[in-house]
């Protein structure tokens, strides 16, 4: 067990590189992207980061 004078340290929500936004997607996109998501075991929140990192990484501009 820890030790009981040792201060429990919490971060400040946001300061994990995270921030929440909204957005807004079509029911056709939710629907699959929650199938993939049941499919791979991600949760929706993992699955979107995952796509769009890739996305970003691998966008060409025309």
């Amino acid at each position: 067990m820890n030790n009981p004078k040792e201060p429990l340290r919490l971060k400040r929500r946001g300061e994990d590189g995270n921030r929440v936004i909204s957005v807004r997607l079509r029911e056709d996109i939710i629907r699959e992207l929650d199938r993939i998501a049941a499919d791979t075991h991600f949760s929706r929140n993992e699955l979107i980061n995952v796509i769009l990192a890739y996305g970003i990484k691998n966008i060409e501009i025309e």
